[in-house]
């Protein structure tokens, strides 16, 4: 039996799984966590990558990896390989202002048409343009910029050498100085942000490409496509952000910014449209009501749909779509009647959902088939979030078995590498659940009206 390995390095934590190569079957695993907040020392990485290494059985007897991560987030690396300063992740929203004097350099229709993004606090290129302004030292001091994934698949490698530094299309696509669809970086959108173009950035390795057994690796939503073997289908992510995505044969081209043009790990594109807020909304909630999550499940499914009016707009740690890094959420419609522990838990939910419906109707936009979801993630095993996700997103939901999908889409990456061809391994898919419900186009609307107070100030 051959054996692969993927690896995860999310936000929050880092896992490693070990499957068999020719079928799938989980033979191992491991897990270690990561501190919190929104910069963080990439040597923690490390530490969690050992720990969980180490916790599923070590990588002697496998024959090839490949490391996913979060996107997005700025390591900026000096000329002898150390670290600069603390990496800022992709949810650090202190770029905010960087991101929207970029998007007004060049206008939001040509960011769109030249890489398929328009800049957002988000991006590492608006990170750039912050360390520019603001620290000026470490922005001469810095020799290489890359990805979380990318750092971690060069710590794996043992290389000191910058020029070994190597990543996928798909997190390539996230950075905002990469056009995926000449598969190159645009040097004049880098020095734009950094103010000079003549740092090392990694080299852009295929889907099936591997350096002595390591793959090229990919963004999480990139990663969780393969593992959850969506296909074509939309799929819906609810972990620390939320995630609304579907494969397309072209790259979108959204001037709103809501759609992010990104690619995919298989040499296609994935639009894609991401909210801050997601299963967090529900962990605040939960801890506002003094309940664990099992119980605010339970809480939001006594209640009606619609929670009798009372509206939840989830911005907690501001918000990405729509583009509103400074907002807050709030609670809407609170009468004497409607402020029950039940409606809170159901508006939390209901909340929580419309934003990534939201990005659902972009992508539609955008030309996605939204005509059914599959919905993954931490949040996605609340039977709440299942059983009220149709009548929010209006369309049935297929929720599949719980999984690490985006440790899983690297470990099925890994493998490619070893099989070659033209798509990936076909692995044996899990069972899956399919709701359906009535749409309750009154959910919708009441959110619509509660978000457009912000939208109008």
């Amino acid at each position: 039996m051959t054996l692969v390995a993927g690896v995860d390095s999310s936000t929050q934590s880092c896992k490693v799984v070990v499957r068999d190569a020719e079928t799938g079957r989980l033979v191992r695993e491991g897990r270690a966590a990561h501190p919190d907040g929104t910069e963080i020392h990439p040597s923690h990485w490390w530490t969690a990558l050992q720990t969980a290494i180490e916790q599923a059985g070590g990588l002697d007897d496998v024959a090839a990896v490949s490391v996913a991560g979060q996107q997005h987030g700025m390591v900026c690396l000096d000329e002898d390989g150390n670290v600069v300063r603390d990496a800022l992740l992709w949810n650090d929203t202190r770029s905010a202002a960087a991101a929207a004097d970029l998007t007004a350099e060049l206008g939001a229709e040509q960011w769109a048409q030249r890489i398929g993004l328009v800049p957002v606090a988000s991006f590492t290129i608006t990170k750039l343009r912050w360390l520019a302004q603001h620290e000026p030292a470490n922005a001469k001091r810095t020799a290489a910029v890359c990805l979380p994934h990318d750092w971690l698949t060069w710590r794996l490698s043992g290389s000191q050498d910058l020029a070994d530094l190597v990543t996928d299309r798909s997190d390539a696509s996230g950075t905002g100085y990469f056009d995926s669809v000449a598969n190159e970086y645009v040097p004049d959108l880098l020095e734009r942000a950094l103010g000079r173009a003549d740092v090392v950035l990694p080299r852009v390795l295929g889907p099936t490409e591997s350096i002595d057994g390591i793959g090229p690796g990919a963004g999480d939503n990139a990663a969780a496509i393969l593992g959850v073997g969506a296909g074509t289908e939309v799929l819906v992510s609810l972990g620390t952000s939320g995630v609304v995505t579907a494969v397309s044969d072209v790259r979108a081209a959204d001037a709103s910014g809501i759609v992010a043009g990104f690619a995919d790990a298989t040499g296609r594109y994935l639009p894609l449209a991401c909210t801050l807020n997601a299963a967090r909304v529900l962990d605040a909630t939960a801890r506002m009501l003094g309940v664990d999550l099992a119980t605010l499940s339970d809480l939001a499914l006594s209640a009606p749909a619609g929670a009798e009016g009372l509206v939840l707009v989830p911005y907690l740690e501001g918000e990405r779509t729509p583009n509103l890094p400074d907002a807050t959420g709030a609670l809407h419609g609170l009468t004497l009647t409607n402020a029950t522990p039940a409606n809170i838990a159901r508006a939390a939910v209901e909340g929580m959902l419309c934003g990534l419906a939201v990005g659902l109707d972009a992508l539609a936009d955008q030309g996605a088939d939204v005509t059914g979801v599959r919905l993954v993630g931490g949040a996605a095993v609340s039977p709440a979030v299942r059983e009220i996700a149709p009548t929010v997103f209006g369309v049935p939901v297929t929720v599949p078995a719980p999984g690490e999908y985006v440790a899983d889409g690297a470990a099925r990456q890994a493998a490619w590498t070893l099989t070659g061809g033209t798509t990936p391994p076909e692995w044996t898919g899990s069972e899956s659940k399919r709701y359906e419900a009535a749409e309750v186009p009154d959910i919708r609307a009441r959110y619509g009206d509660a978000a457009q107070k912000y939208l109008s100030r």
